[in-house]
């Protein structure tokens, strides 16, 4: 006799650190993740648009999320990466501190995320979920590069 499984519904995240707090965005949103790199700065852009980087003949604007979510910035390093993300057809950069993990996390573990963790609006979020003792905030990538900024960064592309 087989034993039934029970069917456990998962999201695949990449984890990555800002400061102390560990953080997911869902693979399916990533296109690679790289070593940090020069920007070029560009004028008249939000203070966290860094600049843009050319990666394998493609301009990706880079943003940085400590300023984002408008925490305290810190240097980069050895470890600092940079997570290439497509939201609709626009890739664009994030600066983090580390990216260290992919996990596979039930969907049922995730919670609706409370008005501001880390220093962080509920907006950016979709939410949070304690995996053993650890504790992820997952990324709503769609309210992070909201469309209008988009649309602009999309200028600095081309």
């Amino acid at each position: 006799m087989f034993e039934e499984k029970e069917f456990v519904e998962t999201v695949k995240v990449v984890v990555f650190r800002l400061i102390n707090e560990e953080y997911g965005v869902e693979v399916s949103q990533v296109k690679s993740i790289e070593r940090f790199q020069p920007i070029t700065r560009v004028p008249n852009t939000p203070t966290f648009v860094k600049g843009v980087i050319n990666l394998r003949g493609v301009i990706t604007p880079i943003i940085d999320l400590r300023s984002r979510f408008n925490l305290e910035e810190g240097p980069y390093t050895e470890l600092t990466r940079l997570i290439i993300v497509i939201l609709d057809d626009i890739e664009v950069g994030m600066i983090v501190d580390t990216a260290h993990d992919i996990l596979d996390i039930p969907v049922d573990e995730i919670e609706s995320p409370p008005e501001v963790v880390g220093g962080i609006k509920a907006d950016y979020l979709r939410g949070v979920a304690k995996v053993k003792e650890n504790l992820y905030i997952l990324l709503n990538l769609n309210k992070v590069l909201n469309m209008d900024e988009m649309r602009q960064l999309e200028k600095i592309e081309g």
